[in-house]
């Protein structure tokens, strides 16, 4: 089986919740967003699932309103909270 690799970067509380900045993740060929997102879920099982409901992602700095979308070999993920703001 054939994977790709994807850089993970976590922000604010996603941050705190996987503890820590940033990974690599290996997904086989073929995955997309929301495959990533399951990975992410099993590899930080304690907080970080109850933060990936209500997240945002950028997909090499676009916004991911398509958890279908394909991923390719070394592409970053972003993971964004909800920012406040005022």
């Amino acid at each position: 089986m054939t994977t790709l690799t994807i850089v993970v970067r976590y922000f604010a509380a996603a941050r705190a919740a996987a503890g820590e900045e940033e990974e690599k993740v290996q997904l086989p060929s073929g995955s997309c967003v929301a495959d990533a997102v399951a990975e992410l879920r099993r590899l930080h099982p304690e907080e970080l699932p109850r933060v990936l409901e209500a997240v945002s992602y950028l997909l090499d700095g676009i916004a991911v309103r398509d958890l279908t979308r394909p991923l390719k070999d070394g592409a970053e993920l972003d993971v964004l909270p909800p920012f406040a703001g005022g």
